[in-house]
């Protein structure tokens, strides 16, 4: 999946008295495309013209490269250009980690700009000095936004139940769908599952999880069995496919980026 970054290791403890020097590797997006070159970000010395002080901490990779948001950029190095991560997630020549880089800055970066002022009073917020978080004079405190959400694996006998997106992401996926307000993840699994293909379920079980930064959501993983009648009843207003298939009729996602591929091609080998 795509935070399965070996050898490399995400450190993302919030360290405020960072400060950014000309090795820090710079972060920054436009209209949610983000600046690279090749699949290289571009460092602090590359610019012309940067306040360093301006510059958020965002995370570390391997300990070693402290890598820094940069917000409304008034100017580029050469070389670079602001590309859309769906392409880069396309490009099969991208490293794996720097995907997960950008996706992770990525849901960083919306929470500061979404959080200029403060939802309470409407003052402008700053900067925490312990922790990750966002104060207000009014004594607001707002946190990075992270929305829960399931997958589902559902199971019948030997056939799985696969759906497609009426709108967006083309390739094969299952049911998914996010937590509601005074639920529980396994009540999402069973809710879900009859919104969009009207079947019952039993025998809910965690898989794993994923952090999926270009949602915002931390994605679970539940594998159930189909409860009762197999009939599917599609909610066509989301979906335009939904259909049971056997292990070796089920067609992967062209990447092994989501948690969604790795439970489709676990039961295609039968590990389910």
């Amino acid at each position: 999946m795509i935070q399965d970054i070996l050898p490399h290791r995400l450190y993302n403890q919030y360290n405020p008295k960072k400060m950014a020097d000309d090795e820090s590797i710079i972060i920054s997006f436009q209209n949610g495309n983000v600046l690279i070159k090749e699949d290289m970000f571009p460092k602090a010395k590359e610019f012309d013209v940067l306040d360093y002080n301006k510059l958020i901490y965002l995370f570390s990779i391997d300990e070693e490269n402290d890598y820094y948001l940069l917000e409304d950029a008034e100017h580029t190095p050469e070389g670079y250009e602001y590309v859309d991560l769906k392409e880069l997630r396309n490009h099969g020549e991208y490293k794996k980690y720097r995907m997960f880089v950008a996706y992770t800055a990525l849901q960083l970066s919306r929470w500061y700009k979404n959080n200029r002022f403060c939802g309470r009073c409407g003052g402008k917020t700053y900067l925490d000095e312990k922790e990750r978080a966002l104060r207000c004079n009014c004594g607001n405190v707002i946190y990075p936004r992270v929305v829960p959400a399931v997958i589902v694996g559902v199971i019948n006998d030997d056939k799985l139940l696969v759906t497609k997106y009426r709108v967006g992401y083309s390739h094969f996926a299952l049911v998914a769908g996010f937590t509601e307000i005074g639920e529980t993840l396994e009540e999402t699994v069973a809710r879900e599952v009859m919104e969009e293909a009207g079947l019952k379920v039993k025998n809910i079980r965690y898989y794993k999880s994923q952090p999926w930064g270009m949602a915002d959501d931390i994605l679970a993983g539940f594998y159930c069995d189909v409860d009762g009648d197999d009939t599917i009843s599609m909610d066509a207003d989301e979906l335009k496919l939904a259909e049971w298939r056997s292990r070796d009729e089920i067609e992967l996602q062209p990447d092994e980026f989501s948690l969604t591929n790795e439970m489709m091609k676990r039961f295609k080998e039968g590990l389910e």
